[in-house]
């Protein structure tokens, strides 16, 4: 494969919301073009079915999910299908599909990295080649697998300020730190999943829309600081994490009313967050943040007043936050095909610069 190449690039994360799709053509190098993309929801069902198996870790471990992962893979195809047809691109157009699929585990320090989404069936639904398992080959040599979107913030940033913070507020939160040629990233801490969580308990609710719950509660500085001395925020990057590796450290702010509580975890995420300042060789003149996260306007000011620097959200940049990490798997996938790295030592810290990837004729 050589010059442009047009790749469509399909996630869910940890948060799981929905199915994100982007299509975009890219030389896998700084050269990119986005066309557009979308996102829908996994059916009820599906949804409640994936939390159960992320709930329990033994099953998302090894558990026979093969039935799950085929239902997973089906929902995948249909999202990219009504992406293609709302965007009005032929699918005959498609040279290749990139299919992150849904994480259920992660433990690097095992080797172990598991995502639902089978690619030879997505091939064979699509009819078009696909490349999955993006993380695997990072994990097995050592790396942690995550994050990978590193690269693709790389390619973008082109010309913007720096030393720059790209912060992806999804279940967890992650940076990327971009200083010429220096790029270096991690898992900083929780994000939305703890909220989200609290939100469903209490309230019924997915999310805290516009951070309303926590602006009307009173943060738990004790609780607080003892979640802040987790030896996780002491650890240099690159670091990661899974999902749910806080829910057990938090649990104690159920003590809390539910006010307190979201208020609370929603200051865990912008103290966290805020603390790999230490650990970054010098401070970032901007940070630009995307995933769901900034929409919530608590977060947004937190950051900003923690920090003491520009925070905006990537579409300050021109970048698309709700389609971003899709977008980033089209790239990965069409590099994957090159043979170029997905990930470097300072991005999960994996001895090499680590091609990747599973590639499936249509």
């Amino acid at each position: 494969m050589t010059g442009m190449i047009r790749a469509v690039g399909a996630i869910s994360g940890t948060s799981m919301d929905a199915i994100d799709v982007a299509v975009l053509e890219s030389d896998g190098l700084s050269a990119v073009r986005m066309l557009g993309g979308g996102a829908f929801p996994y059916p009820p069902a599906l949804r409640t079915a994936l939390q159960a198996v992320i709930a329990d870790p033994a099953r998302a471990e090894s558990g026979d999910l093969d039935s799950l992962e085929a239902d997973v893979t089906d929902a995948f195809a249909d999202a990219i299908q009504r992406v293609l047809v709302q965007g009005g691109i032929d699918l005959g157009t498609v040279d290749l599909v990139g299919l992150h699929g849904q994480t259920v585990f992660h433990r690097p320090e095992k080797r172990f990295t598991r995502q639902l989404g089978d690619g030879a069936r997505l091939a064979r639904l699509l009819g078009r080649p696909v490349v999955n398992r993006f993380r695997h080959a990072d994990v097995a040599a050592g790396g942690q697998g995550a994050p990978l979107v590193p690269l693709y913030h790389a390619a973008l940033s082109a010309g913007l300020e720096m030393p720059l913070v790209v912060l992806n507020l999804g279940g967890v939160a992650n940076i990327t730190y971009l200083d010429g040629e220096t790029v270096l990233a991690c898992d900083t801490g929780p994000a939305s999943a703890l909220i989200d969580d609290a939100m469903m308990h209490h309230f019924g609710q997915p999310y805290d829309r516009d951070g309303a719950v926590a602006q009307a509660g009173r943060v738990d500085t004790a609780l607080l600081g003892r979640w802040l001395d987790h030896p996780f925020f002491r650890q240099p990057l690159p670091k990661s994490l899974d999902r749910n590796d806080f829910h057990r450290l938090t649990r104690d702010a159920r003590q809390l009313g539910p006010e307190d509580e979201v208020a609370t975890l929603t200051a865990f995420t912008i103290a966290a967050t805020s603390a790999i300042t230490r650990h970054l060789p010098k401070p970032a003149r901007q940070w630009l943040v995307t995933g769901g996260g900034r929409h919530n306007p608590v977060f947004m000011r937190g950051f900003a007043a923690t920090l003491g620097v520009p925070v905006e959200p990537v579409e300050a940049a021109g970048w698309d936050g709700d389609l971003l990490e899709a977008e980033c798997f089209a790239y990965l996938a069409i590099r994957s095909r090159l043979g170029l790295p997905l990930s470097l030592p300072g991005t999960t810290g994996v001895p090499v610069p680590m091609p990747g990837g599973e590639f499936w004729p249509a």
